[in-house]
């Protein structure tokens, strides 16, 4: 919980830096700035620069939010055709201190992982979900395999009913419920067992009752040398979707830990080059972050949209990354080709690199917290 918590504020705290000034009114009757007191004219206070226009309509609450978190106004229309198209410019114009225009990276950033969050939340994106196609002889095998898995659960129910205080028995007939389960519904046949049939309230032949089926009968161990965090993994794998939600939400919590553990990987790359510093390359680190969160957010909201999207979107994403990574390359650090291409090799490699690191903490965090 202490962890979990930890998570939650960080991320407010950097959302909260990433924030503007709100805007709010800077005049009072006597032309006096109500801020620091001082006098005002023109639409800003020349002091400490708060507006004096009067805005105190509901509309304008909903936009000084949006404002707030992305700056939501033309620099938004000007950021994102630049991050798509040409965000090596984009990069190097906000390094060089070409600001004004621009959405920031941190704050662009933490907006794209919100929203990406939020639209998977709704369109169930993450969770585990099983889809197989057969061959005649496929199916002919599964229909073969169902007949054994029904005669298991047959007898499985009878050793039961002979010893109903076994729970190892319990368990087995959940396990051949399962079995039965799953291949009733890979072969599009009616599912004979349901959910009234376990104790545990889950359906037969779901993913959830087949993990938890597997803790139970010690298919999946925990060992993590400690019988306190072993405890409390093993007790979220035996609810399937709160573990998937908890690891959900410690992925969107931590979420901006990605910027430091990559900037290193990038820095490696440009250690003999002079005229860069670690900020400029946490620059491209946030900026590269955001546009991967967008083409994600993408991908997988055309492919909720159309089904027929799923393997183009997974091919697009594959190409696209290093594509946008090439060109961000190029771009901010005024590279040859050649210095780019094999600058970005390496850097898809430290990405495959940090994520496994970025995921395996999310997940440990996720399933011990």
């Amino acid at each position: 919980m202490e962890i979990d918590a930890a998570g939650g504020a960080a991320t407010a705290g950097l959302i909260g830096a990433a924030i503007e000034k709100p805007t709010g009114h800077a005049g009072d009757e006597h032309g006096n700035c109500t801020d620091c007191g001082l006098p005002v004219e023109g639409n800003f206070c020349s002091n400490c620069g708060q507006p004096t226009h009067v805005h105190r309509s509901l509309l304008h609450l909903v936009e000084e939010v949006l404002h707030g978190v992305v700056h939501f106004d033309g620099r938004i229309w000007r950021t994102l055709p630049l991050l798509a198209v040409n965000p090596g410019r984009l990069t190097r114009e906000w390094i060089q201190g070409r600001r004004t225009r621009y959405v920031s990276p941190l704050a662009i950033f933490l907006f794209s992982v919100f929203l990406m969050f939020f639209v998977f939340s709704f369109t169930g994106a993450g969770s585990p979900e099983v889809k197989t196609t057969m061959t005649a002889a496929e199916r002919a095998e599964d229909t073969a395999r169902l007949e054994e898995s029904r005669k298991a659960l047959e007898t499985a129910r009878a050793e039961l009913a002979a010893n109903p205080d076994s729970n190892a028995l319990a368990v087995t007939v959940r396990a051949s419920e399962a079995a039965v389960a799953m291949m009733e519904r890979r072969l599009g046949l009616p599912v004979t067992v349901g959910a009234e049939d376990r104790a545990d309230g889950l359906e037969p032949g779901t993913w959830q009752a087949e993990v938890r089926d597997a803790v139970e009968t010690g298919n999946i161990s925990v060992n993590l040398g400690n019988e306190g965090l072993n405890h409390k993994v093993k007790k979220k794998l035996l609810n399937p979707d709160l573990a998937i939600y908890k690891i959900q939400q410690t992925l969107y919590k931590f979420s901006f830990l990605l910027i430091p553990l990559s900037i290193p990987f990038v820095a490696l790359l440009f250690l003999w080059k002079r005229g860069f510093t670690l900020y400029d390359h946490g620059v491209f680190v946030i900026y590269s972050l955001t546009a991967v969160s967008i083409l994600l957010l993408l991908t997988v909201a055309l492919g909720k949209l159309w089904s027929g999207f799923g393997v183009l979107g997974a091919f697009l994403f594959a190409f696209g990354l290093p594509v946008h990574m090439f060109a961000q390359l190029k771009g901010t650090y005024g590279l040859s080709a050649f210095s780019t291409l094999w600058r970005t090799i390496a850097l898809l490699f430290f990405c495959i690199l940090a994520s496994t690191l970025f995921l395996l903490a999310i997940i440990m965090l996720g399933l011990t917290g």
